[in-house]
């Protein structure tokens, strides 16, 4: 069975472990603090433990997981790629987009899968919703949005549009399977002068499709709210309210002698099966260290995620780094 070494043994990491360990795959963890290895080691004895990611190298695994601190994925997954091995990055896969596109093409050039972890792209209700798309229940898709807002952690290193917006802007990737035409963002810095705790940013993709990313940590109650709309139907993801419901609407609009009528049909709740979204794309990343190619949350799908997050932060901001 293959087996998977965890870099980082931190927040997220540990849920890494904990999953690749009840998975039957978890070989390895790389934790710098001598301490927290030791309480690893004590849980998980058939783990090798490892305090640099050099030694772990030396090793035989077939693939590694990084959660580790982002500023510190692009050098981390450099040595594992270099090294011959396959890898899935936390998100974000790096600070900017020119180190994802260096580690996507190290990832081609040394024969190794590359994978970043929008764990919400394997999350069973958006494998619906895509299923959804895909099989034509919802028709032409027309517009869709994502409010995740809460009164919660505030950070100071980032604003509230890289802390929430990847997990959407993957989604948006994945289930209109296109890129934006043009982004536009708009927000307010209100408690930290130049990180931004509110922003709306509205993404314009071919045929008409649009769709907005409304993230705020400043507000009263959490809501993560996901809303599909196509021509032939519409469907609503309540990711923060009681039972996590994924509610189909019937709901278009005919035309009856050239004028736009409202139909409303019958509202469906859908079901979608419990699998922990974080247990099925470890999943996933293991039934590819064979090296065929990763298809969902790929390099080339890291690399759209940051270029969009990078021009929206030009639109917001009205600075360009580069």
């Amino acid at each position: 069975m293959s087996k998977v070494c965890v870099i980082g043994a931190g927040r997220w990491g540990k849920n890494h472990i904990a999953t690749l360990n009840q998975l039957g795959n978890l070989g390895g963890i790389v934790e710098a603090n001598p301490t927290v290895l030791a309480t690893f080691q004590e849980k998980y004895p058939q783990a090798q433990c490892f305090t640099s990611v050099e030694d772990a190298l030396n090793e035989d695994f077939t693939g590694f997981t990084i959660a580790t601190p982002a500023e510190t994925h692009f050098e981390v997954a450099k040595k594992v790629i270099t090294a011959g091995k396959h890898v899935l990055v936390e998100k974000p896969i790096t600070m900017n987009s020119a180190d994802a596109i260096t580690l996507n093409n190290l990832a081609i050039k040394y024969h190794v899968n590359l994978m970043v972890g929008h764990v919400l792209l394997f999350h069973p209700a958006f494998q619906k919703i895509q299923q959804l798309i895909t099989d034509g229940t919802l028709g032409d898709l027309q517009y869709l949005y994502s409010n995740r807002l809460n009164l919660g952690t505030i950070r100071t290193e980032e604003n509230v549009f890289w802390s929430f917006a990847p997990h959407d802007i993957a989604l948006f990737q994945y289930l209109t399977d296109s890129s934006p035409l043009k982004i536009t963002s708009r927000g307010m810095d209100i408690l930290q002068n130049g990180i931004h705790d509110t922003t709306i940013t509205t993404l314009e993709y071919p045929n008409k499709t649009m769709g907005h990313i409304f993230v705020s940590w400043l507000h009263p109650f959490k809501e993560h709210r996901f809303v599909v709309v196509g021509s032939k139907g519409m469907i609503r993801f309540e990711d923060s309210a009681e039972g996590k419901p994924l509610v189909y609407y019937n709901k278009s609009v005919k035309w009856e002698g050239g004028k736009p009528i409202p139909y409303n049909g019958a509202t469906l709740l859908v079901d979608y099966d419990s699998n922990m979204p974080l247990t099925e794309e470890l999943k996933y990343f293991v039934k590819h260290l064979n090296g065929t190619p990763i298809k969902i949350s790929n390099g080339e799908n890291a690399i759209e995620v940051m270029k969009i997050l990078e021009e929206a932060t030009i639109s917001l901001t009205g600075k360009n780094d580069e």
